[in-house]
């Protein structure tokens, strides 16, 4: 499944820890995960932060911060 999801995020322009944290929260059902793609989650945010020491991911078009989550 990761394959899987380095093409999800990809297609998206969403930061693989992002898509990650979306399909952890989502127990790898697709059509779950888009639905918090497309809502948007404070806790996959959360989640994906945990998962790098970036400061910055991307989630579509937006930039989020480590000191906005």
């Amino acid at each position: 499944m990761a394959e899987n999801i380095k093409s999800w995020a990809e297609i998206r322009q969403t930061s693989i820890e992002i898509a990650e944290a979306i399909f952890e929260l989502a127990d790898d059902d697709e059509v779950l995960a888009q639905k918090i793609w497309e809502e948007g989650s404070d806790e996959a945010l959360q989640l994906a932060f945990t998962k790098t020491d970036q400061n910055k991911l991307f989630w579509g078009e937006e930039t989020v911060e480590r000191k906005n989550v």
